[in-house]
Parts: structure tokens; C-alpha cells; sequence
């Protein structure tokens, strides 16, 4: 494929710099198609942001499952990431189902329904920012992709349940809940609740219990990640922001509810590069 347009770099770096940051680790050959991918994401999550009611969210996704399920050509559809990401499909053979179910399970983020448990939540993370890695995985390196797939899958609920705590301040604002009911009905708070912050101690339990279960996650990466080729590491680099970033917000759930969790970006550059040259020991 052609070298990335720079609307999509551009894109990437400003809407998702750390996944920015762990492409350039990547060969200058796969660059690309990882930029594609991550500019895709970022324009899907961005959705919510960029509308006032449901319907013209899906309607956007929909747009998307047709241009990418559409038989590839050259032909520019309008749309930069969408270009990139179809030429990045055709080149390294991208399975279309993960697209599908990726989109699929984004629908969620255009209401203000209550994740229903803790299932459905690890399933939402599996679809989004597992297949995020598991594809970026593809491309850097099919045959080694196939035998950590389960480890992709682990890392991306990490890193998902993560940066839905980051954004608790912001959904909250919007009156979301991606805290399960389950989760927090075993706290002693539900959804309406902690929406409204009519309970803080209930709040503040019910983070510490989805902090938990994000390093549940983790742990179970880091378990075989000292494993992982050093042709894979570009794809699972931003899990090393979300070991520090979960490492700072361990007792400090109110600071979590308050959006008041961040790392500086020397700390982000830093921890990039050492698991790029060292990987996870």
C-alpha cells in the first residue's frame, strides 16, 4: 500500500497517540496498515462524540460495514481512514468478520443502556480492542499471530477496562455506565446510582472491583507475554501504559471518579521504548 496519508497520521496522533507512538516501533513496511487500523478505531469511538441521538450513529457503522465488506478497488471513497483501511484489508488478507462483530458490539456506545454483566463487558472488549490487536498482530506477523490470540484477547480487556475508567468522568457526564450491573450489584450500588453519584461509597467500591478485574486481565497478559515474539511486541506495546496506569490508580478510586489519573509523556515515551527493546521479562 501506499505510504499513510498524512489526514490519517494526523488522525491517529491526535486522537490516540500512544497506539501513534507504538506504530513507529513497528517495520516501515507494516506502518501503514497499523495507522490505518488505529485511525479506524479511533473514528468509531469518536462516534458518540460526534452525534445527538442513536440513529445517526448507526447509521454511520452501517455506512462502514458496507464500504469495508464492498469488493476492494482503488477507488477513494471520500473518506481517508476508510481508503487506508480497505487497502490495509486487501494487502495483508484482514479477516472481514472481526470488522463486523467490531462495529457490532460499538453499537453500544450510541445509548445509555447499562452494561448488563461482566460477560457481556469482557465480550464488548474482546470485539473492540482485542480484534484491535489481534489484527494489528496480523499484519505484523500471521503466523505468529494465530498462537497468541488468547493473549490479545486478555490484553484488550485490560487495556479497555482501563481507559473506560479514565473516561468514567466523561460517560458519567453523559449518563453511561459501562461498570457492570452485576459487578456492581455485588458492591451494593446499580447503574442509576453510580450514574448519579447518589453513592459514593458504593462508587468508590464498585471502581475498586473494576480495577480489579482490569488487572485480572493484565496479570493473565503478563503471565505469557514474556512469550511474545519481538515481531508481535509493536501491537501489545500500549499494554505497558495500562500496567503503570493501573499501578496509580490502586487506591485511588476517588481520584479515578474525579479524572484526576494521568501519566506524564516522558513516562509514555519511556515505557514505549523498554518494552520495545526489552519486551516483558
Amino acid at each position: 500500500m501506499d505510504s499513510a496519508s498524512p489526514l490519517v497520521m494526523q488522525a491517529v496522533r491526535e486522537a490516540d497517540h500512544d497506539r501513534y507512538l507504538a506504530a513507529l516501533y513497528a517495520p516501515p513496511e507494516k506502518r501503514d496498515a497499523l495507522l490505518a487500523l488505529y485511525a479506524f478505531n479511533a473514528e468509531i469511538a469518536g462516534v458518540r462524540d460526534r452525534i445527538r441521538e442513536a440513529l445517526p450513529g448507526e447509521v454511520r457503522l452501517q455506512w462502514w460495514r458496507d464500504t469495508l465488506s464492498a469488493p476492494y478497488d482503488p477507488v477513494e471513497t471520500g473518506q481517508p481512514a476508510a481508503d487506508a483501511l480497505r487497502a490495509a484489508i486487501a494487502q495483508f488478507h484482514l479477516p472481514l468478520p472481526a470488522f463486523g462483530n467490531y462495529l457490532e458490539a460499538r453499537i453500544f456506545d450510541l445509548y445509555d443502556d447499562p452494561m448488563p454483566s461482566r460477560t457481556d463487558l469482557e465480550g464488548y472488549c474482546g470485539e473492540t480492542a482485542s480484534a484491535i490487536i489481534q489484527l494489528a498482530a496480523l499484519v505484523l506477523d500471521p503466523g505468529a499471530a494465530q498462537r497468541f490470540s488468547e493473549l490479545a484477547g486478555h490484553a484488550g480487556c485490560a487495556q479497555a477496562m482501563t481507559g473506560l475508567l479514565l473516561l468514567l468522568p466523561l460517560h458519567r457526564a453523559r449518563g453511561q455506565c459501562y461498570i457492570p450491573a452485576d459487578l456492581l450489584q455485588a458492591v451494593g450500588s446499580s447503574p442509576e446510582d453510580f450514574v448519579k453519584g447518589q453513592d459514593r461509597e458504593g462508587a468508590l467500591r464498585a471502581v475498586a472491583a473494576m480495577i480489579a478485574l482490569a488487572r485480572e486481565h493484565l496479570l493473565a497478559f503478563q503471565k505469557g507475554a514474556s512469550s511474545l515474539p519481538v515481531s508481535l511486541r509493536p501491537a501489545f506495546l500500549p499494554l505497558a501504559l495500562t500496567a503503570e496506569t493501573l499501578r496509580r490508580m490502586e487506591g485511588r478510586q476517588q481520584d479515578v471518579l474525579g479524572g484526576k489519573i494521568a501519566l506524564s509523556h516522558f513516562r509514555r515515551h519511556w515505557l514505549l521504548w523498554r518494552h520495545a527493546a526489552r519486551g516483558w521479562r
